[in-house]
């Protein structure tokens, strides 16, 4: 079920575009950030250190990324926009020790 994520350009619906993936050390989710009216569709990836995942599952990760989108929206539009548009493939968000972002 999407999360709406409100943001100033409007309503937009957070959902796992795909199943999440076991990276060894990680789980990698991919995003689909979709305005409420269709007119802009964005895709990213995100990669969650297990140790922080601690074990969830890939909804309950969806739903504490949504805050973060929310708040940095801008900043995460524009990077993932500008990854799919120059180089051709989804951006990855990273999440670790050193860059816990919302976890």
């Amino acid at each position: 079920m999407p999360i709406v994520v409100n943001s100033v350009r409007g309503r937009y619906l957070l959902a796992l575009a795909a199943p999440a993936e076991a990276l060894g050390d990680a789980l990698a989710l991919t995003l689909a950030l979709e305005r409420a009216d269709g007119v802009e569709r964005i895709a990213m990836r995100c990669r969650i250190d297990r140790t922080l995942a601690n074990a969830a599952a890939p909804e309950v990760i969806v739903a504490r990324l949504a805050p973060w989108i929310e708040r940095d929206f801008e900043s995460v539009r524009e990077t993932a926009l500008k990854t799919i548009r120059t180089e051709r493939r989804l951006h990855e968000f990273s999440f670790d020790a050193a860059h816990r972002g919302p976890f």
